[in-house]
């Protein structure tokens, strides 16, 4: 099964998996170098709910984001890693720089991001707040992060 889907189709699927009473999480990245950390946040997302969908930041939403340098992966490569994860359902790519018109279309029933947000921080939190929806923030993985990693790499070229 190809887990990517655009917009139009995960509309379509996720009504047909809440018709059958199913719960949505829903969390987002750039998952620019797939960590650790990342599937640790992956698989508790997936413990919260039935369904998984992940948004994937194109690659020019993430140069908007992060700089010129980045990502280090195109989002063909991300995509495909992060599709690869037997606990992620659904892989969702958006080219803004923020999930909201992907949040409103999906309407999870939770949002999950790590601990580098504070929950007032989590962009569609007011969305599924209005609805009965919840949002999870989990804690971040001690020294993991894609930018250490980069600057580890970095050190190491010098």
């Amino acid at each position: 099964m190809d887990k990517k889907k655009n917009f139009i189709e995960i509309k379509n699927i996720v009504n047909k998996l809440k018709k059958k009473g199913k719960k949505i999480v829903f969390t987002n990245g750039c998952f620019d170098i797939l960590h650790a950390g990342h599937i640790k946040l992956l698989k508790k997302a997936k413990e919260l709910g039935d369904v998984l969908i992940v948004g994937i930041n194109r690659d020019k939403s993430i140069k908007k984001i992060k700089g010129k340098s980045r990502p280090i992966m195109d989002e063909k490569q991300r995509i495909e890693i992060i599709s690869a994860i037997e606990f992620v359902d659904y892989v969702v790519p958006f080219g803004d720089t923020t999930p909201e018109k992907l949040i409103k279309i999906i309407k999870p029933d939770i949002i999950v991001k790590g601990g580098d947000y504070k929950k007032d921080e989590v962009i569609g939190k007011d969305i599924v707040e209005k609805y009965g929806g919840k949002v999870y923030i989990f804690p971040l993985v001690k020294n993991i992060s894609t930018t250490k990693i980069i600057n580890k790499i970095k050190k190491m070229k010098k």
